[in-house]
């Protein structure tokens, strides 16, 4: 039996050969058998992923408009990538694979429009993506509260016939597999749908309207990127690089306590379900989260700013980021839910974010999955539309708490709002008051002809500090003239 060196074994498209010359086939028996096989299943192997693009940049894709966009995924060295787009077909981008066999090219995305392909050629190969879509692209992260899709057991209060009436091939979602890694990762799993009855029931409701509203209001399609797990801490999604800079952020990152749903570590959601989407240009992100954070609601101010900052910072792309205040529950400890919604609300002296107030829209107290959704999506989306797309007759900013004086008794709080506000019940609630004792009572409130709110209470006869919603499931009855809650809000320190 003849034997055959490795070493002396070329490959071609069609067999095997000791010289890598054209030949008829001789039958081979043991050894020479295997490594024909061998070598074909190599050959095989090399053909396959020669050329591959990550399951982001696939069919039915949504990309940013007018936006410098990259490109990017894995070749053979020496095998310059083509790019052809077919809204400028004679404009061909090449990129030329690296040693590691990676490889990137940006394209300039027109003005919204579509449908469109483009055409990869490398080596013998050519790949074609279809059905492409230019509009605004948009993240939808956290946990729980914004995972909440259609289809879950609980039921949408305010969905109405949603699904049913779905069918919109402008909304298009790419939806992560929960996944977890020590190491970031290259690629993810997940593909580009159409919205429809049977693609949304698994969708996000809130950024599901989210999505629908830009799509309604700008006339333009829009790309959401589904990447979020329920149970969650804002430490799992941040970037390791903050905590490379920061022992302290890292420390309170190694403070967590495990569950058994969910993974808990530093960067090892963010490494699996959103570092593989880094190189994609996104529009910005919308964020809901904070629930696991309330065991230490102090440093979640701190680590939440992190995680904004990281992610412009990998992005690379100054992105706004509009988040949800957690909504109101009786499960929570102490005040922590409280302390942690204030924690949130430090986030806003970032340049481009911006904080909706639900507190107002829970349907049951004892449930920390509130069923009223739709409305989540909505003021996120006219938040979205005011500050990033200039749409000038949307008001969607809550009012807010300004100063406050005492006299006697009494405390007079003013605030900053659209038109005088007004109360939803016979009664406001959810305001306390304390003196120097730090004891906090409810307090009776009383809206003046000027829009300002005096407070009393019996039991305070000098009043030191005021809370309003200051509690874990505080919910707020105070309301401008748009019909948004005030923010909750306390004027100590203590």
């Amino acid at each position: 039996m003849k034997h055959f060196s490795l070493k002396s074994i070329k490959c071609s498209a069609n067999f095997c050969s000791p010289l890598g010359v054209r030949e008829n086939i001789v039958p081979l028996r043991g050894l020479g058998v295997l490594l024909l096989l061998f070598c074909f299943l190599a050959l095989n192997a090399s053909a396959q992923w020669a050329f591959r693009l990550p399951a982001i940049i696939s069919n039915h894709a949504v990309l940013q408009q007018s936006a410098d966009v990259k490109l990017w995924g894995w070749a053979q060295s020496g095998s310059t990538v083509k790019i052809s787009c077919s809204w400028n077909p004679t404009d061909t981008v090449k990129a030329e694979p690296r040693k590691d066999w990676t490889w990137d090219a940006m394209i300039k995305t027109p003005k919204a429009g579509g449908p469109y392909t483009i055409t990869f050629i490398s080596s013998t190969q050519k790949v074609v993506i279809n059905d492409i879509l230019i509009g605004e692209v948009w993240l939808c992260s956290g946990q729980s509260n914004m995972e909440y899709a259609f289809n879950w057991e609980q039921g949408v209060l305010d969905a109405g016939d949603e699904v049913a009436n779905s069918a919109n091939n402008e909304l298009r979602f790419f939806q992560l597999s929960h996944k977890y890694s020590n190491f970031p990762v290259e690629n993810s799993d997940g593909e580009w749908k159409i919205s429809s009855p049977e693609t949304t029931p698994s969708m996000s409701v809130a950024g599901y309207f989210f999505g629908k509203k830009l799509n309604q209001t700008l006339k333009v399609p829009v790309g959401l990127i589904a990447s979020y797990w329920g149970g969650t801490s804002v430490q799992n999604w941040t970037p390791s690089i903050v905590y490379q800079k920061d022992p302290e952020l890292k420390k309170d990152a190694d403070n967590l306590s495990p569950v058994n749903w969910a993974p808990m570590a530093p960067s090892v959601l963010y490494n699996s379900m959103i570092y593989p989407l880094i190189n994609y240009r996104i529009a910005g992100t919308i964020w809901y989260q904070g629930e696991s954070n309330t065991e230490h609601p102090e440093v979640y101010g701190k680590l939440f700013e992190a995680l904004i900052t990281g992610w412009r910072q990998v992005f690379k792309n100054d992105f706004p980021f509009y988040f949800v205040q957690i909504a109101p529950w009786n499960g929570y400890s102490g005040t922590s839910a409280a302390l942690l919604r204030e924690q949130q609300e430090y986030a806003l002296k970032l340049p481009k974010t911006g904080m909706v107030v639900v507190g107002d829209l829970v349907d049951d107290i004892t449930n920390i999955h509130p069923k009223i959704k739709k409305e989540v999506g909505m003021r996120l989306a006219n938040l979205a539309l005011k500050e990033q797309y200039g749409i000038s007759n949307l008001q969607p900013y809550f009012p807010h708490f300004f100063n406050f004086t005492i006299k006697k008794n009494k405390a007079n709080i003013t605030v900053t709002s659209l038109g005088k506000l007004s109360c939803k019940d016979k009664t406001i609630n959810s305001f306390q008051i304390a003196g120097a004792d730090k004891v906090f009572y409810p307090a009776t409130a009383v809206i003046e002809k000027n829009g300002s709110i005096t407070l009393t209470s019996k039991l305070v006869k000098s009043p030191v500090a005021i809370r309003y919603c200051f509690t874990n499931d505080g919910m707020p009855n105070l309301f401008d003239v748009n019909g948004l809650p005030l923010v909750p809000f306390r004027t100590d320190k203590w």
